[in-house]
């Protein structure tokens, strides 16, 4: 919101300085976020008067004048290139020193061929207050030389701005801002007062309400024979100043209203309304021009002005191009209605569109001004534009906003530990515009104002008993009223500064608190920090990525689709954070950083619901080492990186096994699934599939693994005793298993593995060959297996019982033979 110094004056009349009222304005909760003053890029620039107009010498379009601009500058010579340069023209003068804004440099004297020249003649433009002009800006006659020119062209005004919470709709307005500093000390509000506009003349254009529930009451009334033009100096400079730009004298009028009162309104061209009835209604699927000159596609939800032709605007957002005033109106017809707040804001969001009305109707305007609004917008209409006003027209009426609210006292104190005494609260609460309705010595009960639309509705007035100090009312009534009481301390609070409330201590803990992270929560900060031992890099995605991108991993569905995303390509929630990896490694490897690794700790999102995953992503090549080559990254690395996350999780990978059934986004031929049991899934790992790479843009290999951290169990609260360390000398033996090209390798290893649990410690496969002399379809699997004996030492026989026992063991679960 925005606002000058002298339309604060408008409303407020106060003493106070600037600073003063900016530090008052931090105080009360209207958070000063800029002050910005128009004179402050105008200094040194004065009112002159050019004296003496010569033809310079040397120069055909240039000029010698002698400038007279007070004090120091009585007689300055000034070379001149400016066509309208004449002896007797009041003129901006910019001494040496001045910086001109609007030319970027700094003044200085010097010769012009030849000439001296003390300081440099303007034009609006070179101040950055004007468009491009042939000459230098001509003043009227009854200027003061030597006057500040910012102060003769009333641009010493600073401007305000502050941040509007969303439940403060009333500060939408300087009035409200004004209604606020005033009950915070500084000045007095000034009575506002709106000379009614009698009627003429029946109005030949009535409202009809067909969607109540979006607008209960709107008003309105035609003003004929106006002539439409330029606003005057003062509400151009006033609207400009806070960034609206001039239109017309109509439009300004209800742009000054917004900002002045908070009250949106809207004029239309009465000549382009068909049918003689404006109907609020909900709109069908249908286009819209608006005045923004685009179009837009509306819902049923819509609310929407429509006459016999069709929409003619989209309520409390934007009129519409068909109907907009111009130069050529004649007659004009102003709407003053009450919207209802959420369907605005809705509306707005999905056709995301902006505007000063839309901002105030979905914060909540005050409902008891929309008649007065009108009347506003007329009288002002009428003497800026001329014209003959007709009879008010309505529709619907104002809903019942009249509520009251208690106040205990001493809770104040309880409840925001500030101690204020009684009068001074109730006097604070009236400067605020709530009336006392009854005063006793503990409590007091207030009538809520009608601007104040984010006081909680306590207890509605000739609806319901007043609420008893033993809450003997309804729950339903003592939750609002308590909410409503609570509202009224924060007023008091905030106009007595929350600065000024006491600092508590915190109560000292009697005993250790408990942890404040739950085992899931532990979990993931291991699983980062194991991450980062073996090289991976952290990154923090976003949850949203393309629409194209969740394609090529898996879903896509319109379910998980943002109807307002933040940007065009974060359209849909992720269905796992490897999407946002690979964008991160193509950002990276265009640097020219190809060989690195990055992982995710985050949501994914299915059409069955939320998860989390953690997520790596591998890419490039192992760097060079003396003695070793570099080589690609394959999906082994990605399979080591998930087995063992898993063993630092509990589950070994012996406990597990590995299936050939990995999404769509792997490679089908490279890739796997790692299972607990037939059933759940606890990850995947391999090869990114070439279509997935090459549709973003990335040429060569990238390896991943994604596991689903849901699915882990958490570890038993009882904790196993930890394996004895045998002093006895492990035995290794080696066995090569002749197999089929069906017969999976970690069947054979599971196999070994169980036929003597008590002794082998370890099962690994180290060579698959096959060829000659080799049957085709055939493959040798050389698996080395660990024997650790506990108590004695093996001997020949008990060693060789244990490799028949290995080899029937892995013959019987798979098939496979012992190769002779």
């Amino acid at each position: 919101m925005k606002f000058t110094l002298s339309w604060l004056r408008e409303h407020l009349d106060f003493t106070a300085s600037l600073d003063e009222i900016l530090a008052r304005l931090n105080t009360i909760g209207l958070e000063v976020e800029s002050v910005h003053n128009p004179a402050d890029a105008l200094r040194g620039f004065r009112v002159a008067k050019i004296l003496e107009a010569h033809r310079h010498p040397d120069a055909d379009r240039l000029q010698v004048c002698v400038v007279a601009a007070g004090g120091a500058f009585e007689h300055v010579q000034v070379v001149c290139g400016a066509p309208n340069a004449r002896a007797g023209l009041h003129v901006i003068f910019a001494p040496p020193g001045t910086y001109i804004p609007g030319s970027d440099i700094t003044i200085k004297a010097g010769r012009i061929r030849g000439q001296e020249s003390g300081g440099m003649l303007c034009s609006l433009r070179e101040l950055g207050l004007g468009a491009e002009s042939d000459g230098i800006a001509e003043l009227p006659e009854n200027v003061v030389l030597g006057q500040s020119y910012a102060e003769f062209a009333k641009l010493d005004d600073p401007v305000i701005e502050i941040a509007i919470t969303p439940n403060r709709g009333d500060a939408l307005g300087v009035r409200g801002v004004a209604r606020d500093l005033a009950a915070a000390g500084i000045g007095h509000l000034k009575p506002w007062l709106i000379e009614t506009v009698e009627g003429g003349f029946a109005s030949p254009i009535g409202w009809k309400i067909a969607y109540p529930e979006a607008c209960p009451y709107v008003v309105g009334r035609l003003v004929r024979g106006v002539r439409n033009g330029p606003s005057p100096a003062w509400l151009r400079q006033r609207l400009e100043a806070v960034g609206v730009k001039s239109i017309s004298a109509l439009v300004d009028v209800t742009n000054y209203l917004a900002f002045d009162l908070g009250r949106p309104l809207h004029v239309f061209d009465a000549a382009r309304i068909s049918g003689g009835t404006l109907t609020l209604t909900r709109a069908a699927r249908e286009t819209f021009a608006g005045l923004d000159g685009r179009e837009y596609v509306l819902g049923t939800d819509d609310l929407v002005i429509a006459d016999q032709a069709g929409v003619q605007s989209l309520a409390g957002i934007m009129g519409g191009e068909e109907t907009g005033v111009s130069d050529a109106t004649t007659d004009v017809f102003i709407e003053s209605a009450l919207f209802d707040a959420v369907r605005i804001a809705l509306t707005g969001r999905r056709l995301g569109i902006h505007t000063d009305a839309r901002q105030r109707f979905e914060r909540g305007i005050d409902p008891a001004l929309v008649g007065p609004g009108l009347e506003a917008a007329t009288r002002m209409i009428v003497d800026l534009c001329g014209g003959e006003a007709s009879d008010v027209v309505s529709a619907g009426e104002t809903p019942k906003w009249q509520r009251d609210a208690w106040l205990r006292f001493e809770r104040i104190e309880t409840v925001g530990g500030l101690s204020v005494a009684p009068d001074d609260a109730v006097r604070t609460l009236e400067h605020l515009g709530f009336e006392v309705l009854e005063r006793e010595a503990k409590r007091a009960r207030f009538a809520v104002p009608s601007w104040r639309n984010d006081i909680a509705t306590g207890v509605v007035l000739d609806q319901a008993p007043h609420l008893p100090v033993d809450r003997a009312a309804t729950a339903a009534a003592e939750v609002h009223a308590v909410e409503a009481e609570c509202d009224l301390i924060e007023e008091i609070l905030r106009l007595h500064g929350l600065d000024a409330i006491p600092a508590q201590k915190l109560p000292q803990p009697t005993m250790v608190p408990a942890a404040a992270l739950d085992a899931r929560q532990t979990r993931k900060g291991q699983v980062r920090r194991f991450c980062a031992a073996r090289g991976l890099m952290e990154t923090v995605g976003f949850s949203f990525v393309s629409h194209e991108d969740a394609a090529l991993f898996g879903v896509a569905a319109d379910g998980l689709r943002l109807l307002n995303p933040i940007a065009t390509d974060l359209d849909q929630l992720r269905p796992t954070p490897l999407a946002n990896l690979v964008r991160a490694w193509q950002r990276n490897a265009a640097r020219g950083h190809e060989a690195t690794g990055f992982f995710e700790v985050g949501p994914a999102f299915l059409p069955d619901g939320q998860v989390t995953m953690l997520a790596g992503l591998r890419g490039g090549t192992t760097p060079r080492a003396p003695g070793g080559v570099s080589r690609e990254m394959t999906l082994w690395d990605a399979k080591a990186d998930l087995e063992g996350l898993l063993d630092l999780l509990g589950l070994p990978c012996e406990a597990l096994s590995v299936t050939a059934d990995a999404p769509g986004h792997y490679h089908p031929g490279r890739s796997g699934q790692v299972r607990q049991g037939p059933k759940v899934v606890l990850g995947a790992f391999g090869e990114l599939h070439p279509t997935v790479t090459r549709e973003m843009g990335i040429d060569g290999t990238l390896v991943a693994f994604e596991l689903y951290l849901d699915a882990v169990p958490l570890p038993k609260s009882r904790r196993k005793a930890a394996p004895d360390l045998s002093s006895l000398q492990p035995v290794r033996r080696d066995f090569a298993f002749m197999a089929g090209a069906d017969v999976e390798v970690q069947g054979v290893l599971r196999a070994a593995r169980g036929a003597e649990r008590n002794l082998i410690s370890e099962v690994r496969l180290f060579d698959v060959y096959e060829g000659a002399p080799l049957e085709a379809g055939q493959r040798s699997l050389g698996v080395e297996v660990t024997l650790q004996p506990q108590k004695v030492s093996l001997t020949d026989t008990e060693i060789e019982a244990v490799s028949e026992k290995i080899v029937a063991a892995v013959t019987r679960a798979t098939g496979a033979t012992l190769r002779r």
